[in-house]
């Protein structure tokens, strides 16, 4: 702890002495310490006479909540995953997630209230979004890093942020990735890459889904293929390959 904090050996604590919660809260957390240039008095109460609590603020997982709250109206600290996509929802009595659309709050804004046309991706006269609608995928990892950076300066609790990666992403430039949000001081730092053989994802973009194909092997050896999106019905269901192939991976109906 001296060596983390080298302002409390130069103010005397020594090692195997004791220190109040308040005063190790309100004298050496980074935090406070920057909350004191702000606000002295404030800082100097709580050192006086403590806190219910040791955390101040955090930036929570958005996802579920901004989609179950006020139809997708924030993502906290994220970009838009993408301005339409689908959501992999579990729903009771099926095996496999059901894919859900789902449309960014800004795309719908922008359709009522300026073009009603408005498509992502489009580029036909009338469809097309202003160069101002960006997504995850318009961003790269290290300024994804680098807005987290920005960010915990303020935050003394936990921040809920990934850096969406590119599937044809290199090696080298992901693992820098984590030395670069190493550098930056962050505590923590979480990335995303479609892997469909690995893991799908809560979240999937309509042209991954496109460009990738499922091959399933039946009892008598035939494979059968199909791209991502495409529908299969299976044990009386109607499933997507993808989340089809993800629930038989994950042993919902036996083995693969």
């Amino acid at each position: 702890m001296l060596r983390k904090r080298p302002e409390m050996a130069a103010d005397g604590w020594k090692v195997g002495q004791r220190i109040a919660g308040r005063i190790l809260h309100c004298r050496y957390s980074r935090y406070m310490q920057r909350v004191r240039e702000v606000a002295p008095e404030l800082v100097d109460e709580l050192e006086q006479h403590g806190a219910r609590f040791t955390h101040h603020s955090s930036i929570a997982p958005t996802g579920t909540i901004s989609l179950s709250l006020a139809n997708n109206a924030s993502n906290g600290i994220e970009p838009s995953f993408a301005h339409h996509y689908f959501r992999n929802v579990i729903r009771q009595g099926k095996k496999s997630k059901e894919k859900v659309d789902v449309f960014s709050f800004e795309l719908l804004a922008y359709r009522a209230l300026v073009n009603p046309r408005a498509l992502p991706g489009s580029t036909k006269p009338g469809e097309k979004l202003p160069d101002y609608f960006v997504s995850s995928e318009d961003i790269s990892p290290r300024e994804h890093v680098d807005i987290q950076a920005a960010s915990q300066k303020w935050i003394d609790s936990s921040i809920s942020k990934t850096a969406n990666v590119p599937t044809d992403y290199p090696y080298e430039d992901f693992k820098d990735i984590y030395l670069y949000a190493h550098e930056k001081g962050l505590k923590g730092c979480t990335t995303f890459r479609f892997n469909p053989e690995a893991f799908q994802g809560v979240l999937v973009k309509e042209k991954d889904l496109k460009n990738t194909t499922y091959k399933f092997t039946l009892d008598d050896g035939t494979v059968v293929e199909a791209k991502g999106d495409e529908e299969i019905v299976y044990d009386g269901e109607t499933h997507t390959a993808a989340n089809l192939f993800d629930a038989l991976k994950e042993g919902y109906y036996g083995k693969l």
